[in-house]
């Protein structure tokens, strides 16, 4: 008889979370069996979903990490197996519940999720890096977040992200890559290269729609949007598939940047969503002395937070302003955000409080199930 218990295995392998599906594998029945022998050599057999899981190696690894710690155990084999049709079903139906579900979970009555559609009346204001440097900053404290590439046209977050790994797709069900806990997809991620996404309206919606669909995020605190300039047909496919996005307004302090951005959040006044607030990014270059040179001018955040609280007749805040920074633009080059790269940068700084005001914004409650049953 072995003197290492398969309950010490068991509870050592409940600590290898899933790289994709952020779980357990306990929890999502992808352990087939575990065991050791006299010896203290322990086996266990972990089913993939799919043969071609592109992470194999790393829950192989992770496994053999955990099984390791456990006292008694003197060696680890895992065997990698696959799953079944069925087993596969059931994982997907735990997934997404009864029957595997498809929808958009984030517009049903009980989800918490805070959805944030960033948008810009232009494009060359910095939005994609303020998503991306947003999106990590709230995984860093703790939140579970998705970014949605919405821009099909011009997708640039995967390169800022560092993301060169495909999405694993488990039958209809699609699970996007993890990057700094943040977990992402775009329409990059099934294109070859550099190549062009040459679509019109109808292809652009159901592109959306399927990502918001059949991609599965879990539970998230925070999703984000990168939308691509202006008010098209994005914007408009947003406004009509998750109606309870609220939109983050990015701008330079230039005048005429501010003008045009104004549109991209008076949107919200035909499609009835909120306007959450404004992001001013480039909004100084800080000198060797200590003084600031205003490159592109200076007041426009705050003149489009006024113009917007006065079109949407309610109080639409300046978030921050976001200093001119070289490390921003290095951290985006080599795929990793400057808040998780220099912290210690004024831009990073400003982000990160634009990140924890987001953070401590209030979730409402009103209209929502709250499982009480009286007595």
């Amino acid at each position: 008889m072995s003197t290492v218990s398969a309950e010490a295995l068991r509870a050592a392998l409940a600590t290898v979370i899933d790289p994709e599906l952020r779980r357990p594998i306990t929890e999502l029945g992808m352990v087939e069996s575990v065991s050791a022998d006299e010896a203290g050599a322990a086996h266990v057999a972990v089913l993939l979903t799919i043969a071609g899981c592109p992470l194999r190696e790393t829950i192989a690894e992770d496994a053999t990490a955990a099984l390791s710690k456990v006292p008694g155990v003197t060696g680890v084999d895992v065997e990698l197996k696959v799953m079944t049709p069925a087993q596969r079903e059931a994982l997907k139906e735990q997934l997404r519940g009864p029957g595997g579900q498809r929808g958009i979970p984030f517009t049903k009555p009980g989800s918490l999720t805070k959805v944030y559609a960033v948008a810009s009346g232009k494009g060359g204001v910095g939005k994609s890096s303020v998503t991306v440097n947003l999106a990590c900053s709230l995984a860093a404290q703790g939140l579970r977040v998705g970014i949605v590439d919405a821009d099909v046209h011009g997708f640039s977050v995967p390169a800022l992200m560092g993301i060169t790994q495909k999405p694993t797709q488990v039958d209809d069900m699609i699970l996007p890559p993890v990057a700094y806990g943040v977990k992402v997809i775009s329409i990059g991620m099934f294109v070859a290269g550099n190549t062009p996404v040459a679509w019109r309206g109808p292809m652009l919606h159901r592109a959306l729609e399927q990502f918001l669909s059949d991609v599965y995020f879990g539970d998230l605190d925070a999703l984000f949007l990168d939308l691509p300039p202006g008010t098209g047909d994005i914007a408009i496919s947003v406004a009509q598939l998750l109606p309870n996005a609220e939109i983050l307004v990015v701008t330079t302090p230039q005048a005429a940047a501010a003008d045009v951005a104004e549109r991209a959040g008076t949107i919200a006044t035909q499609t009835g969503q909120t306007v959450a607030g404004v992001i001013e990014n480039m909004s100084f270059l800080e000198m060797p002395d200590g003084g600031r040179m205003e490159l592109f001018g200076s007041g426009g955040g705050a003149t489009l937070a006024a113009r917007l609280s006065a079109a949407v007749d309610t109080d639409v805040p300046l978030l921050g302003q976001i200093p001119l920074d070289i490390r921003l633009r290095e951290g985006g080059d080599a795929g990793k955000p400057v808040v998780l790269a220099a912290p210690e940068t004024a831009a990073a700084k400003a982000l990160e409080d634009i990140a924890s005001a987001l953070a401590t914004r209030p979730r409402g409650l009103s209209g929502m199930p709250l499982g009480i049953q009286p007595r």
